[in-house]
């Protein structure tokens, strides 16, 4: 008797196995699809968590982090995405993932020295006025410095936003510029709102990133242009080789040493190295529904600015 119930014992155990897996995919299922933080396999949920404490941690140390993993270059690689950008009097810009301000505060002295540039030029033009005529045009026009061009710099992370608020009151930055709460995966904006919007190392921290491109598209207006400026895949193999070296070796000690924080710091170069090449990432955008993409490499691809259009 015993041997005839073995049949039924295999098939129940078979069963049991069958509805162990069944749940435990229905817990997966409840807890949310996979996803990477930098080389863990975490659910998206978790991960989101996870990005918003590494910022939370090394917000007051940023610029400073910022200066010494790449020898300060950062800053002209910024310079260059705000060139690149050339916005003119007038301009709207989004600059997401920007909680402390550096495109902001570039994108604002760009447009005040196109301002001078033009009102100079209106001057030369006006050779006839008198002095008093001069000065009381120079001051009127010099008062609209921006041309009425404005900034939003909109942030997911509180602590960023209050290091850049900081940072503008310390410049002197006040003049067409504010700062939103906001998650790149939904944006608090309505359609077809800003001329530019801008990424500037943030994209690779969003969770769906084809959400974020989905959402850049929809609140720039028809023309708008979208601009990203990330860590992408470097060319040159010896160079790549000194650059795994100096990331992986250097960078997390320097993260524990200035900021006290050695996790966040190798999440920081982990997800550099699991964001999508430049060319993966140009197909994304396109994906999103923008035209004319391209992308230009800066130090052999250690960055690169990729560049779309909402036609």
């Amino acid at each position: 008797a015993a041997a005839g119930l073995c049949p039924y014992r295999a098939l129940l155990a078979r069963r049991g196995g069958a509805l162990r897996a069944l749940c435990g995919s229905v817990r997966g299922l409840a807890a949310g699809p996979e996803t990477h933080f930098g080389f863990q396999t975490v659910t998206e949920a978790e991960r989101r968590e996870k990005i918003y404490r590494v910022f939370e941690s090394v917000a007051k140390k940023y610029d400073v982090m910022n200066d010494s993993m790449t020898l300060g270059i950062h800053r002209v690689w910024k310079d260059i995405l705000v060139h690149k950008m050339n916005p003119s009097p007038g301009t709207l810009l989004l600059d997401v993932a920007g909680g402390t301000g550096d495109i902001a505060f570039r994108f604002i002295n760009y447009v005040r020295s196109v301002r001078e540039r033009q009102l100079q030029r209106k001057l030369r033009h006006h050779q006839n006025l008198s002095w008093q005529e001069i000065a009381e045009s120079y001051q009127e026009d010099k008062s609209k410095s921006l041309g009425d061009s404005q900034v939003v710099v909109c942030d997911i992370n509180k602590e960023m936003l209050k290091v850049g608020k900081q940072k503008a009151q310390h410049l002197g930055y006040s003049e067409g510029l504010s700062w939103v709460l906001g998650n790149a995966e939904e944006l608090p904006f309505d359609d077809d709102k800003f001329d530019v919007y801008t990424i500037a190392f943030g994209i690779r921290n969003v969770t769906r990133i084809d959400l974020a491109l989905q959402e850049a598209y929809r609140v720039l207006k028809p023309g708008g242009r979208f601009l990203c400026l990330e860590f992408s895949q470097v060319s040159n193999s010896l160079l790549s080789r000194l650059y795994d070296l100096y990331s992986f070796q250097v960078i997390p000690v320097l993260g524990e040493v200035i900021a006290g924080d050695w996790k966040s710091y190798q999440y920081l170069v982990e997800s550099i190295r699991r964001f999508p090449p430049q060319e993966e990432f140009k197909a994304m955008i396109e994906d999103a529904g923008f035209f004319k993409v391209d992308y230009q490499n800066l130090n052999s691809g250690i960055v690169a600015i990729h560049s779309g259009f909402k036609l």
